[in-house]
């Protein structure tokens, strides 16, 4: 990454996290009084592709000082929705979780670095989908994936592995517990914790296991703060096995059912530790509130790329700043836009002073 190019992204995530609203080039040109141009702001966005590679050479030295054995890998993925951007093979139709339907817009795999200290976004992907294809059940187009979020999840892992990050565990979601996910990490000799859906299926004795004899979880009989030794189907090592139980805020209870390869931990380690994933949706939330994710009218592919890219180090950024003030993402940006406001009254006093000593005049 060259020295200009630095510069020019410092000035432009700086911009995404002082902004309150859209951000555009010629709003950054605006705010640094013309120092900058339009256009200079419209071709680093457009000139080179910026990745993982790059965020890990801007997050490394924060992650060399406060990584400790006891952080946790935790992936996850975001849809952001951009209902008025044009389809491309970027923006385009995801399944969110959240709405419980497909909505238009960028989705994002993360893979953070948490422990007790920080927050570390280690890497992303941003899910393409460059290939069109009609689909069958609604004789519609529509854009596919060549590479399915699980192969990204994996690849990210490995690239932390290069990178000797210490961590103790991997943590992600229910979409990320696959077998195969779960023989990767195991393959990699790390350990994992993850969520289960209720009718993944187990046997509770090897001896089950080899006579075919498997039970969907929720038929297994737990009780709140057991820990069962079990055998998930498909994956040759036992696991452990529990139940949690826990109020929604509309008062409903749910259940979470939670698999860990680490036979030495108890129920207390087991849902400690997964507790740490919520720490990557605060990531998520943060980028999308913060970090202005969303709130640019790029066009292109590599121009939108960027802008997420400069989101992310944004957030980074923030997460150096609560680190030495120990004030939140969401704290710290309110104290920006009171200075904001302060600044705007100022200058809105300036100038009906000027007017009432011109109509004096």
């Amino acid at each position: 990454m060259s020295n200009l190019n630095r510069r020019m992204l410092d000035l432009y995530s700086d911009y995404l996290i002082s902004s309150f609203s859209y951000t555009t080039a010629t709003g950054m040109s605006a705010m640094l009084n013309g120092s900058i141009s339009h256009d200079q702001i419209t071709r680093f966005l457009s000139a080179d592709d910026y990745d993982s590679k790059n965020l890990w050479h801007l997050v490394k030295p924060t992650l060399r000082a406060v990584e400790s054995d006891d952080g946790v890998l935790v992936f996850d993925d975001t849809v952001e929705e951009k209902p008025y951007t044009d389809e491309n093979d970027i923006i385009a139709w995801h399944f969110d979780h959240t709405f419980g339907r497909s909505i238009k817009g960028v989705n994002i795999i993360s893979c953070a670095y948490v422990n007790s200290i920080a927050t570390i976004p280690l890497a992303f992907d941003i899910v393409r989908k460059p290939t069109e294809i009609i689909d069958p059940k609604t004789g519609r187009k529509k854009r596919i994936a060549e590479v399915t979020k699980n192969e990204l999840f994996r690849s990210q892992l490995d690239r932390a592995l290069r990178n000797n990050v210490r961590f103790a565990y991997v943590l992600a979601d229910i979409w990320f517990s696959s077998v195969d996910n779960m023989e990767h990490i195991l393959g990699k000799k790390k350990h994992f914790i993850f969520p289960l859906k209720s009718n993944r299926l187990v046997a509770l004795s090897r001896e089950d296991k080899l006579n075919g004899k498997f039970q969907a979880v929720e038929s297994v009989k737990l009780e709140q703060g057991q820990v069962l030794r079990v055998f998930l189907k498909g994956l040759e090592t036992e696991v452990l096995l529990l139940k949690q139980v826990f109020t929604n805020g509309d008062g409903s209870t749910g259940i979470l059912y939670l698999v860990s390869s680490d036979l030495t931990l108890d129920y207390a380690a087991i849902t400690t530790i997964y507790q740490k994933r919520w720490k990557v949706e605060e990531f998520h939330k943060s980028i999308k509130s913060n970090t202005a994710l969303a709130k640019s009218p790029t066009k292109t592919v590599r121009s939108q790329s960027n802008h997420f890219f400069a989101s992310i180090y944004g957030h980074f950024k923030l997460e150096m700043l609560k680190m030495k003030t120990q004030k939140n993402h969401f704290a710290l940006k309110s104290q920006i836009y009171l200075q904001a406001v302060r600044q705007s009254f100022a200058a809105l006093k300036e100038l009906q002073a000027e007017n009432m000593a011109l109509r004096g005049a």
